[in-house]
Formats: structure tokens, sequence, C-alpha cells
């Protein structure tokens, strides 16, 4: 049983009140600035709109929360491997998990844990709610928020299962993966669940995706709504990363071929125009609205990350936890990173003789960066990925070129054949998603022993410290783990 369980029943809260706690509102329909609703009852939580929607203002505003997807998540993924050098040996910053020495005790890796099945609770309330409340609301609002929350679960178990459980990869999924929750949590009842296997929860993932793609509009009114509120587009996109952690590089391609055109210059073909920005540094710079962030998680000063989760202050002179690893197994000592390379030059600098560190997030605080969750980089690599593994060579270095050249317009790739192109297309993902927490996971989903820097090894997949352990939290209060 997860301490959000837990607490409800020592606590006695309503559940949709609950489902409301740290939720948001906003005339604009973004969730920018927090508002408590916590004296929303369940009698009243769907009685207008506006009630409706800060109720999915608040599950958005649930899972980019500092301690998940909108901090710590992303900065244990990508200081797990080679990438970064500890700074500081702070123990409050990762650095156990730096050194790969992660304990299920630790109460920072129990936060990502609880911090998604709190969403994920918040969720199933929510959608109990829509449906038991079905006559008080527009059809086609109820329809678009069903989807809407149904991605979000998607992307928190997605989350989850990478870190929690062992990559599908190695063996089918048939290893334990996550307890499984889709209904609505208000006592202590359901307390013993076992874990699903991670193929049960992929599927899961899966399904409520198809479900959210089917509900979700195709666009909406303005660049801001576009990026930071789901829409087909998005739905689709997550499909391609999953389905790529799974191994099925045709679903991938098929996925992919709905919001990628077959040919260069590449853009979506339908709904959202997604494409690449020509200047990779405005993607990361205000307004953080362009048709390249397809999920942007949106950050003000009334609801920062919070202290010691922010992007800025791990990578950049916020407090410069981290440094990039300069020598040796690190991407920015790879030859192949060219120093022309825009994303080499004008998104890492050098902070006096404390070390090179990125540039994609501000080190001002309070830290009010958008959190990228999803750009259209991404999904290019994502299909170049599949291309190469099943389908066509010449289409996976095209997209593989488009990505590159965008930041470094002279480098020359050659002729390259399956295996070097797989290799030169997970090297640009080290290069293009860097500091954006996508290195372990990669190394993950293709059963690869990571090349830990803090722990100075290679950890091993048959390794107890390749994957997070259940936190102990978890463990004491639900038995049937």
């Amino acid at each position: 049983m997860n301490s959000l369980i837990k607490d409800i029943s020592r606590t006695k809260i309503s559940a949709l009140a609950l489902a409301l706690l740290m939720s948001v509102s906003s005339c604009n329909d973004s969730f920018l600035e927090a508002v408590p609703e916590t004296d929303l009852s369940d009698v009243s939580a769907f009685d207008t709109p506006a009630r409706v929607l800060s109720q999915v203002n608040g599950i958005y505003g649930s899972v980019k929360n500092g301690n998940f997807l909108g901090g710590r998540y992303l900065v244990y993924n990508d200081i797990r491997a080679e990438e970064f050098v500890n700074r500081t040996t702070n123990s409050v910053t990762g650095y156990s998990v730096y050194q790969g020495n992660q304990d299920p005790a630790d109460t920072y890796v129990a936060a990502f844990w609880n911090q998604g099945y709190l969403s994920i609770n918040r969720i199933n309330l929510f959608l109990e709610g829509l449906t038991a409340n079905s006559s008080k609301i527009d059809a086609t609002l109820a329809t678009q928020y069903a989807g809407e929350v149904k991605f979000i679960r998607a992307l928190t178990y997605f989350s989850l299962v990478q870190i929690f459980a062992k990559p599908y990869a190695l063996d089918n999924g048939a290893s334990p993966g996550l307890p499984l929750r889709l209904t609505g949590e208000i006592s202590g009842a359901n307390a013993q669940l076992k874990r699903s296997t991670v193929a049960q929860v992929y599927d899961q993932i899966l399904k409520d995706l198809n479900e959210a793609e089917a509900g979700l509009p195709d666009t909406y009114a303005t660049p801001l709504l576009r990026t930071t509120r789901a829409h087909k587009n998005t739905a689709i996109a997550l499909k391609t990363r999953v389905l790529l952690a799974k191994g099925d590089y045709a679903g991938v391609i098929t996925e992919g071929n709905k919001i990628v055109s077959a040919t260069a210059p590449f853009k979506s073909p339908n709904r959202v125009a997604h494409e690449l920005q020509a200047d990779v540094v405005s993607v990361f710079r205000t307004p953080y609205t362009s048709n390249e962030s397809i999920l942007s998680f949106p950050m003000a000063d009334t609801n920062a990350p919070g202290t010691q989760n922010q992007l800025g202050y791990y990578f950049n002179f916020g407090n410069l936890e981290y440094v990039l690893n300069t020598a040796g197994s690190g991407i920015y000592a790879n030859t192949k990173w060219s120093e022309t390379d825009d994303r080499r030059a004008k998104l890492t600098a050098q902070y006096t003789t404390l070390g090179r560190h990125p540039l994609k997030f501000s080190g001002v605080s309070p830290f009010t960066d958008y959190v990228p969750s999803i750009r259209y980089a991404e999904i290019l690599l994502n299909v170049a990925e599949a291309e190469a593994e099943t389908g066509s060579l010449v289409r996976a270095q095209a997209l593989l070129e488009a990505v590159r050249l965008r930041s470094d317009a002279t480098y020359k790739f050659g002729t390259l054949d399956k295996a070097g192109l797989i290799e030169a297309i997970l090297l640009e993902r080290r290069i293009e998603l860097l500091a954006e927490g996508f290195r372990t996971n990669d190394i993950l989903r293709r059963g690869q022993p990571i090349n830990s820097f803090g722990a100075g090894a290679l950890i091993q997949p048959t390794s107890d410290r390749y994957f997070f352990g259940i936190p102990l939290t978890e463990q004491q209060t639900n038995p049937g783990l």
C-alpha cells in the first residue's frame, strides 16, 4: 500500500477532496498558478466546468512535482551513467544514486514512487468521479479530460516501471513489474496488491495511450496549450517511446509515421505541425512553446520545482551539483561531437574552475524553466532507431542527419551499415538529449551494462544495482509485494 492510501485512511479526507489537493486553476487552461482546492466536497467537485478543469490541471501539477517529472526523476536518470561528475558529495542531491548505491530506504528515491502513485490515485479517483457525474459534464469535454488523465497515467506508469523493474528487453517483460492500481483508493482495503509483470504494466500503458489518442483533441488554440496539455500527437509520441523500450520496432514505425513525414524535411503531416526548430537553443528559452516541444511542464514563481529539485540547480550554477565528464567515457569527450556543434558551443559552458556544464536550464532561482518531457527531436531519433533495426536504413540515416545537421551543418556521417547506424543513433541521443533524463533508461532498454562513472565500474544487468528496489516504505505497507 502506498503512503497516499495510508494517509487517506488516517485522515478520512473525502475521495474527491483528496484528488483536488494541490490542484490548480487558470482562466487560460494552463497550470502556472497553484491554487489549493481542498474545500471542495465530492458532492460539488463536478458541478461546474471550472471545477472539473481544476482537477485536470491539478493532475498535471501532481506529476510535474519536483520530486518526480519536474526535477529529480530526470536528474537521477542522467547521473547514474557516465555523462556527469559529482562536485559536492551532497547526500541530499543524489550522491548515492550517482555511486550506484541507491537503497530501498533512500527517502529521495521513495519520493519518485510516492509522487507517482499519488498522481495515479488522483487520476483513478477523477475517472471514477467523471463517470459518476457524466450528466453534469459536456460529453466532448468529458472525453477529452479522460484522455488527458489516461495519458498522464501512462506516462507515470512508464516512468516508474523503467526504474523500479527489470527492463522489458531482458526477458520479454516476464519479471515482476509494479502493483497495477487502476481504481481509486480511499482506505487500506486494497493494501495487499501483488506486482503485475513488466509485460502487463506495458500492456496497460499502451491501452491507456490508445484510449487517450482516441479521446484527445487534435490541437488547442494556443502554442502554450499545445505544449502543456496532451493532444493526439502527444499520445502518439509517447507510444513511440514506450514501443521502443519494448523493442517493438515495427510498432514504433507505425506510430511514428502518424507524426513524422516519410522523407526530409521531417515534419508532422497531421494535426499539430511538429518540426525541429532551426536553432536548437531556442527550444530551451522563453516562451518554451515551439512546435518542437510536444510536451513540457511549465513552471512559475508560485510553483517552481522546489528546493534542490530543479534542473538548473543541479546542472547550472544554481548550485552546480554535477558537471560534465569531459574525459574518458563522457559524451563531451567523444570526438564525434564536433566543437562547432551548437549543442556543444552554445548549450555548454565552462564555469570558472569548477567544470563544464549544460546551459539548457538557467541557474537562476527560483528555476522556472519549463521542463521538457517530449521533444520532436526524440521522436525522429526513436523512428530512426526503429528503421535501422528493422526497416529502411536510408530513412534511418536521413532522420539521424536531420537531428545532427540542425546543430552541426557540416558534419558528415559517411556511408553506415546497420550496426554503424544504430551506434550513431544511440550516440546522437546522448548528445541531443543530454540532461533531459534519458541516458540510463536508454542503456537499460537495450539491456546494456551501466557505465557508472560514480561507481567506477560497469553495473551489469545481473546486478541488483541495475534497477531500483521497491522503496522500503512500500514494502512495509504492502505485504502483497
